[in-house]
């Protein structure tokens, strides 16, 4: 006899309740709010799949972990749909690489190129994450593969973030990915009071040289290639993300491959579907409300904070020693959330000096963070290992 026990509403938790609720939440900012919709919406309605007793899209073990499997045993419903995606796409770190790819087929590296001191803020930015890393260390609720994806959450770049969870830590890729594109969407809020706490008026309002320098053809297509190869050579572990990073960007800037970079980037919109719908259905209640991933939630604010005060702490003791003064706010651009940090550096610039343009300027750091952190990734893989 059918009867409720056998209906979603028979088996529905407190804690599925309450991940219904994140997950609309998720949607509701990605919609009425447009904060990072592209996937947050997708991973807001991944939450509510995955919380929905017996819809069978996204099979979990009891740990909270993706039940893997062949594909026989997805086709016969024994799995779940989205475990497919799990297993082939993000399991096997497909799906961020390739994202990264079409990310480097949209980024602008020339305000980086022109003015090449944007690398020292890219990597100043970096400290929230080592010393986030060494705080959930320590602070015994964290592995040290644990520890390390929780700090690369400060960083504020979504694919280093994917690609070094899935390598060491794949039970936390829900909410670490959940936490990282939220707050990348919260930059707006969280770094102008830092930025106003660690400069005067007289600073930000500072008004920089807009003639910036022209970067050449050779030097757009050299950029890409030089990169890499250094990156790699120092940092072996980063050569997957900066490799398909800047293969991406050499699409984009080579001249002969305009094809090619406009289908990365298409292909990067149908990746972000996958990645989110895949990302939320990670999230079940009893990995969400784990004391750690609630940890992981303020650990992520302490980052940003740390990282937006290491750029503009940078700028100001740059400004001792070099004769073309820069605006410290640009150093806050470091964090790399493209282009967010960079247009909040704009706009508080604008907020002490109408006629202060930090854009371009704030640009070469922000598409700076973004190499930094998939050095930063690759340093934590070849330390712990993978």
């Amino acid at each position: 006899m059918f009867g409720l026990i056998e209906t979603g509403f028979g088996n529905l938790t407190l804690g599925n309740l309450g991940m219904l609720l994140i997950g609309a939440l998720l949607i509701w900012g990605g919609i009425a709010k447009k904060k990072e919709p592209l996937l947050l919406v997708p991973i807001g309605f991944g939450a509510i799949i995955v919380n929905l007793p017996l819809s069978g899209l996204m099979m979990h073990t009891p740990e909270g972990l993706p039940a893997l499997g062949g594909l026989s045993e997805v086709a016969s419903g024994e799995i779940g749909l989205l475990n497919l995606v799990y297993h082939y796409g993000l399991y096997t770190k497909v799906i961020p690489l390739l994202i990264f790819l079409g990310v480097g087929t949209m980024m602008d590296f020339q305000p980086t190129i022109a003015r090449p001191i944007s690398l020292v803020f890219g990597a100043a930015a970096q400290l929230g994450v080592f010393i986030i890393f060494l705080g959930a260390y320590y602070s015994g609720y964290f592995t040290l593969e644990e520890a390390a994806c929780a700090a690369m959450i400060g960083g504020s770049d979504g694919p280093p973030t994917v690609f070094i969870t899935v390598a060491l830590a794949p039970h936390l890729l829900g909410p670490i990915t959940m936490i990282a594109y939220a707050y990348m969407a919260l930059v707006p809020l969280i770094q102008p009071p830092v930025i106003r706490s660690l400069t005067t008026q007289k600073e930000r309002a500072m008004e920089m040289n807009q003639e910036v320098r022209e970067v050449s053809k050779g030097e757009l297509i050299l950029f890409p290639i030089l990169v890499f190869l250094v990156s790699t050579l120092l940092v072996p572990g980063s050569a997957p993300l900066i490799g398909m990073l800047m293969f991406g960007n050499l699409l984009r800037v080579s001249g002969v491959t305009e094809r090619l970079a406009i289908a990365g980037s298409t292909m990067n919109d149908i990746l972000l579907v996958l990645l989110g719908l895949c990302v939320g259905a990670l999230m079940p209640a009893q990995v969400f409300f784990d004391p750690r991933t609630l940890l992981m939630i303020l650990l992520a604010i302490f980052a940003f904070v740390i990282g937006t005060a290491g750029g503009v702490i940078t700028a100001k003791i740059l400004n001792l020693f070099i004769k073309d003064k820069i605006n410290p706010i640009i150093g806050a651009a470091g964090v790399s959330a493209v282009p967010m940090a960079a247009r909040v550096a704009h706009s508080e610039g604008l907020r002490a000096n109408p006629n202060n343009y930090l854009i371009m300027h704030a640009l070469g750091p922000n598409m700076a963070g973004a190499i930094s952190t998939s050095v930063v990734a690759g340093v934590f893989l070849g330390m712990i290992g993978y």
